[in-house]
């Protein structure tokens, strides 16, 4: 491979305002990829990928590089030689970078190996939470997992079409995809595309979701007709999702404290074709007491810590911190208190989250149904999905019945 001065550039300045900035990887990637509009999809994958590759693996390269956040700009050209060594690259004969000792490069990527925490590049807390909730067994497989690129997955709109029209489609716009077992409506990408360019995407045949959280949705048990309130809606996935399995009718209720991802929603909504969805910001207590007792179905997709979608969030590795997953264990038994009260008798509740730590899964559930709040609802089942044994992102769900 023949490494591109400009392109490298671009990987360089997005790494300072990831690693320095505190900036989102899919901001500065996103931001990367409209530096020049000459480059081809070979220009924009490599950049993309480098940055994304470089955030993941930072812990390690940083320790064989030698070199401490924050990073200077010969530090980051550092970490990307280190990434170009260990890829096989040629290091082109730029002033940037300094003479590489490729075989102490090897060498040391070889004796940290052996050491999970270098190895799998996590800071040392997570790695210290993720053996004391899982296991060291468990966890080493897990993290490994979750280490990997994550695939490009569809969620077939059945509102607009079936699963094979849609891959019959997308054939015709050169992208292949494969059917996936237990997911009804997925599509997974053969190879890597730019899916949001198709003429499927525009009419509204499809969205990008995880084959994982593509079964949350079908676990709430919806029907259609009935009145569905998805309490964390956020941009919508899964809202969308409930008014698919719903065939448009009834009512979704999509709450959030965040208007401006409802916006999204909205915009979203429309492409799709949905129309039976209300959406309602949580501004204040009453939003949700004039709803008490008013639901057949809720869907509390709690915040959390995210540890299970970090093959798509490399960064959130290094974002989050052991105090916020102290404060988010409170937030999720408060929202599952308050929320789940929406729920009419013999109505049910999903709660879900995007983590594989027992601590914000079978234990919130756990304490919950113990709590008073939780003694008018009888556990029915779980799901916990683990990226080392699905393949795709870790998540959590449980669903519950009001007597």
């Amino acid at each position: 491979m023949r490494l591109h001065r400009n392109l490298v550039f671009a990987v360089i300045d997005s790494l300072r305002d990831i690693f320095n900035e505190d900036v989102y990887a899919d901001k500065a990637v996103e931001k990367a990829l409209k530096r020049d509009k000459r480059w081809g999809a070979r220009d924009r994958k490599f950049v993309a990928e480098t940055i994304y590759e470089i955030v993941r693996w930072k812990r390690l390269y940083a320790e064989i590089a030698n070199v401490k956040a924050p990073f200077s700009r010969p530090d980051l050209w550092r970490l990307f030689a280190v990434w170009c060594v260990l890829k096989g690259i040629k290091l082109p004969d730029w002033n940037q970078i300094e003479p590489t000792p490729t075989r102490r490069i090897k060498g040391k990527f070889d004796e940290l190996s052996k050491i999970r925490k270098f190895r799998e590049a996590i800071p040392d807390w997570i790695d210290e939470v993720g053996v004391r909730e899982l296991g060291e067994k468990v966890w080493t497989k897990e993290i490994a997992a979750l280490n990997k690129q994550a695939e490009v997955i569809l969620r077939t709109n059945t509102l607009n079409i079936s699963k094979e029209q849609l891959q019959k489609m997308l054939r015709t716009e050169d992208i292949d995809t494969e059917f996936i077992k237990g997911n009804d409506d997925a599509l997974k990408l053969v190879e890597r595309a730019n899916v949001f360019k198709t003429a499927a995407f525009k009419k509204g045949f499809f969205e990008v979701q995880d084959a994982s959280s593509q079964l949350v949705a079908p676990f709430l048990d919806v029907k259609p007709g009935m009145k569905v309130i998805d309490t964390c809606a956020g941009a919508g996935g899964k809202t969308l999702h409930l008014a698919s399995l719903m065939e448009n009718k009834g009512q979704i209720i999509a709450m959030d404290i965040y208007e401006s991802k409802l916006k999204k929603l909205k915009v979203r909504a429309r492409r799709n074709g949905v129309h039976n969805i209300d959406t309602k910001v949580i501004d204040s207590t009453k939003v949700i007491k004039k709803l008490h007792g008013k639901a057949d179905r809720v869907l509390i997709d709690a915040p959390c810590s995210g540890l299970g979608v970090i093959r798509r969030n490399p960064d959130s590795k290094w974002k989050l911190q052991p105090e916020f997953l102290d404060r988010i264990r409170g937030v999720q038994q408060e929202v599952l208190q308050q929320y789940s009260k929406m729920v009419k008798p013999g109505g049910k509740l999903v709660y879900a989250t995007c983590s594989v730590l027992p601590s914000e899964n079978q234990q919130q559930i756990e304490f919950f149904l113990a709590s008073d709040e939780g003694k008018d609802f009888i556990f029915v089942e779980d799901k916990k999905v683990l990226a080392s044994e699905s393949g795709f992102d870790g998540f959590y769900m449980a669903l519950l019945e009001k007597k």
